[in-house]
């Protein structure tokens, strides 16, 4: 199962064209991946954060631009998770506007640390991996 959530672009996020800034796909992008460990692990991003002090620094990241997103638009994202391996999370998104075009795709891969020590990767928690899985195709 997919986790999908929308909001509208508005102006701050787009340039003298008035579409969608490119880094701001990224901005959006992030916004919704937090808004989603309430639905996939019933925590807020923050208290994962501060109270576990646990991590998801981004390792890597590739995306596919297909349409503009303007200034008013809604955009829809559907979040899921592809893999989860021992300390990485490995995600999919996908961006439409109210048409339902397909605007942008993006497969991200961020891995677990502890904040204190972020240089080094911890495994995955089995609490997060089973929250997780909730996103992923069946």
């Amino acid at each position: 199962m997919t986790f999908t959530s929308s909001r509208r672009v508005d102006f701050p996020m787009v340039d003298m064209a008035k579409i969608v800034y490119y880094p701001r796909f990224w901005d959006l992008a992030h916004r919704f991946y937090e808004e989603s460990w309430e639905y996939s692990c019933g925590r807020h991003y923050n208290e994962i954060l501060t109270e576990d002090g646990i991590g998801f620094p981004l390792v890597h990241s590739e995306a596919q631009f297909y349409h503009p997103l303007s200034y008013g638009d809604t955009v829809k994202c559907k979040i899921s998770v592809i893999d989860i391996g021992s300390s990485s999370i490995t995600w999919a998104y996908e961006f439409r506007n109210q048409e339902d075009t397909v605007c942008w795709t993006s497969k991200q891969v961020t891995v677990c640390v502890r904040m204190k020590e972020i240089k080094s990767k911890i495994p995955v928690p089995e609490w997060m991996r089973e929250g997780l899985s909730k996103l992923m195709d069946e």
